[in-house]
C-alpha cells in the first residue's frame, strides 16, 4: 500500500509518496515552499529539463517511448514551447514524474527528479531538503532495527520457555535430548507452516545447508510461532500427549493467523519486514 510522510523544511510541510520501494516527493509543495510563481509546467517545458527527464526515463523505465520523446525535445528548441506533466506522461509513457487529483491537483517525481527541481528554485532549499529526507531514512532504519530487536529477544525468551519445559518434563536419563528438542521443535512448524524443516530442506536442497524453515517466514507466523512456543511449553508442564498438543496447536496457529492478517500493527511491521528483506537483496546484488 503506498503510504505518505511528511518532512518540514525551514518551516515547510512536503509529502513523501512511497510506492513499490521508491520514493516521490511533492513538487508542488516545493514549488510552494520556495516561490509560488515558479510554475512547475515551465521547469518542464524547459529544453534542459526534457534532457534530463528523457535520460532519466531512458535509464530506468523499459517502457518509454523514445521516439515520442525525441519529438518532444525537437519542440522544446521552440521559444513558445510547453508542455504539461499530464501530456509528458502520457506522449512517452513517463512514470517517475506524474500529478494526481485530490483535493487539488499535485504533481510528485521521483527524489532524485524532485531533488533536480529543488535545485533549479533554490540550491540551498535542496540541500535542507536533502538532508531532512535523509534524517527520515535514518529514522526509518532505526525503527527497524528496534523492531529486529525485538523479535529476536521475544523469540530467544519463549525458546528458553520452551526448552526448558522439555527439559524439566519431557527429558529423562535415558533420553536423547537433542532428538526431543528437535521432535518437539518440528511438531511446531507443523502446526505453523504446515510442514517439518527437514521435509521443506529436502523440496529445497540448495539451502539445506545453511537454511532453516523460520528463514522465509512472515512476521505474523514469526508472532504465532513465538505464542506457540509458549502454550506448548504450559501443555508440557500438564502433561498433555504430543498428538493432543499438536491438535490444539494446529487450531490455535489457524486462529492466530487469521486474526494478525487483519490488523494494521501487523501489515505495518509485516511493510517493514520487506523493506528489510528487499535491501538485504540489494546488497546482495
Amino acid at each position: 500500500m503506498p503510504k505518505n510522510q511528511i518532512i518540514t523544511v525551514e518551516g515547510h510541510e512536503i509529502v513523501i509518496f512511497s510506492q513499490e520501494w521508491e520514493d516521490f516527493v511533492c513538487l508542488t509543495d516545493i514549488m510552494k515552499s520556495v516561490d509560488d510563481n515558479q510554475k512547475i509546467e515551465k521547469w518542464i517545458s524547459n529544453r534542459s529539463t526534457i534532457d534530463f527527464l528523457g535520460t532519466w526515463e531512458a535509464m530506468h523505465n523499459p517502457n518509454f517511448n523514445y521516439p515520442a520523446f525525441g519529438d518532444i525535445r525537437s519542440e522544446s528548441g521552440n521559444n513558445t514551447f510547453t508542455i504539461s506533466v499530464t501530456k509528458w506522461k502520457e506522449t512517452t509513457n513517463a512514470i517517475w514524474i506524474f500529478s494526481k487529483m485530490g483535493k487539488f491537483w499535485w504533481t510528485y517525481a521521483h527524489k532524485d527528479i524532485a531533488f533536480e527541481f529543488a535545485s533549479r528554485l533554490s540550491p540551498q532549499f535542496k540541500l535542507y531538503i536533502i538532508k531532512e529526507f535523509q534524517r527520515l531514512k535514518e529514522e526509518e532504519q532505526r525503527n527497524l532495527s528496534l523492531w529486529r530487536d525485538i523479535k529476536r529477544l521475544i523469540s530467544k525468551a519463549n525458546y528458553r520457555i520452551h526448552t526448558d519445559a522439555i527439559k524439566e518434563i519431557l527429558v529423562d536419563k535415558t533420553s536423547k535430548q537433542t532428538f526431543l528438542y528437535a521432535t518437539e521443535a518440528e511438531m511446531l512448524n507443523i502446526a505453523v507452516f504446515g510442514i517439518t524443516s527437514s521435509k521443506r530442506a529436502e523440496e529445497n536442497p540448495k539451502k539445506a545447508q545453511n537454511w532453516n524453515i523460520r528463514d522465509d517466514a512472515g512476521v505474523e507466523e514469526l508472532t504465532v510461532l513465538s505464542n506457540l512456543e509458549v502454550l506448548n511449553a504450559e501443555m508440557i508442564k500438564n502433561w498433555i500427549s504430543q498428538e493432543k498438543r499438536l491438535e490444539i496447536l494446529q487450531i490455535r496457529a489457524k486462529e492466530q493467523l487469521k486474526t494478525l492478517s487483519t490488523l494494521d500493527s501487523m501489515k505495518k511491521l509485516k511493510e517493514k519486514q520487506q523493506i528489510e528483506e528487499m535491501k538485504k537483496l540489494g546488497n546482495k546484488e
